[in-house]
């Protein structure tokens, strides 16, 4: 071309007819944005920018192009520099960087820290803690949760630095229990960075522990993640990992069995998934450790059918999930708000791969409702999943339905 006439169309769009008034306009606007009377831009340079070589800007004009035309300079025809970085990349950036910090920081307190003595009595203080967490969790959701946990595990760093022998041992055994269910509580609110960082204090501190127990309990947390991420098989390779030491509690076995479920699910194998919950179920009756983490098993109403249900459901096998939802959610409290979210959501997936679209708008409603009121991104994921699902209705007055169902989920995203 023999012209910029990126920056020549753009100019005539906001009605600036010639380059004497763009520039006079463009100079009046950088002195009121940047605040500054010494800002200018003549008529020559602006006909210079509408050249066959335009050259680049200042930085602080690329600002002001930016603010007046909603694009920056290499999309108005200039010849970008190497090296450049819009200013407003330097803002997600420092904001990334924020977010990580406020995410790191309970964990990584510089030290030394000043030295104090620790009562042994404190380890049993904090695993005493532990049901409470676990319980507040199935009421209240990730995010209020996640400011209390988090000094307290700083509390515990900061006391693991001073204690010695057995408390040291116990501190580090509650801490490991602690990051995992803050990762877990990441998790759930969907922030996986953050989760995978807790999920790797947690296995960092297991290691310093020396606990077999703990550290298979630390890479069934890291497959979860995987799980989420998609990734099939990274979760089985952690989970052959925790199956491999013998020394560890039935509890980690079953754990791991139904992680590694999840994994085969992903990798579209039917037999696997069938084989590995067939197998943990034959486990459970043996779990009988007094260990205060890792006791959904315990404690979850139909937990391994809630597995498998939810495997045979990414595996596409809609009436054979959606009836296996059936038996669960008969048996799920409904003080157990979230998990029953999250498992009707998938019970109307499964209902909409059944060719019930109709049940699945039913179900979808109460799943909103609480999507809303837990605030918990596992739910909102999941009917995210559920409106793919729908997609072959989503012209007919189902499809309608299902989005005034799910209108206060997607307006408060």
């Amino acid at each position: 071309m023999s012209r910029n006439d990126a920056l020549r169309a753009a100019r005539l769009r906001v009605g600036w007819r010639s380059a004497e008034a763009a520039a006079e306009a463009l100079e009046a606007r950088g002195q009121q944005l940047l605040d500054d009377t010494h800002f200018a831009v003549s008529a020559r340079t602006w006909r210079r920018w509408e050249g066959a070589r335009p050259g680049w800007p200042p930085e602080e004009t690329a600002i002001v192009l930016h603010d007046v035309f909603g694009r920056w300079p290499e999309d108005l025809g200039f010849t970008t520099p190497p090296g450049w970085i819009r200013p407003e990349h330097h803002e997600e950036i420092s904001m990334q960087t924020t977010s990580f910090l406020a995410v790191t920081a309970a964990a990584l307190v510089p030290g030394p820290l000043a030295q104090q003595t620790v009562d042994p009595a404190l380890v049993d203080y904090f695993q005493s803690q532990l049901e409470g967490h676990y319980r507040a969790d199935m009421l209240l959701g990730p995010h209020d949760l996640i400011g209390t946990l988090g000094p307290q595990y700083q509390l515990i760093d900061k006391l693991t630095r001073s204690a010695t022998g057995d408390t040291r041992r116990g501190l580090l055994r509650v801490g490991a229990a602690y990051a995992a269910l803050v990762g877990w509580l990441y998790q759930d609110a969907g922030d996986l960075s953050a989760a995978a960082f807790w999920r790797g204090i947690t296995q960092e501190i297991a290691l310093r522990a020396r606990d077999p127990h703990l550290i298979g309990y630390a890479m069934v947390n890291s497959a979860q993640v995987r799980t989420d991420l998609g990734d099939g098989a990274g979760v089985v390779d952690l989970c052959e990992a925790a199956l491999d030491d013998d020394r560890v509690v039935p509890k980690i076995k079953v754990m791991a069995m139904q992680q590694q479920a999840h994994g085969a699910s992903l990798l579209h194998d039917r037999a696997t998934v069938d084989r590995l919950i067939d197998g943990a179920d034959r486990l459970l009756p043996r779990v009988d450790d007094d260990l205060p983490w890792g006791n959904a098993c315990r404690r979850t109403p139909g937990y391994l059918e809630v597995q498998r249900a939810t495997c045979y459901g990414r595996l596409g096998l809609g009436a054979e999930a959606s009836a296996l939802w059936d038996e669960v959610l008969a048996a799920v409290p409904a003080t157990a708000r979230r998990d029953r979210g999250v498992y009707m959501a998938r019970h109307a997936t499964a209902a909409a791969a059944a060719r019930e679209p109709e049940h699945a708008v039913e179900i979808a409603r109460e799943v909103a409702a609480i999507a809303v009121e837990t605030g918990s991104a596992r739910m909102r994921r999941e009917l995210a999943t559920l409106e793919r699902a729908m997609r072959p209705w989503q012209d007919a007055p189902v499809g309608r339905d299902l989005a005034e169902a799910l209108a206060p989920v997607t307006e408060g995203s």
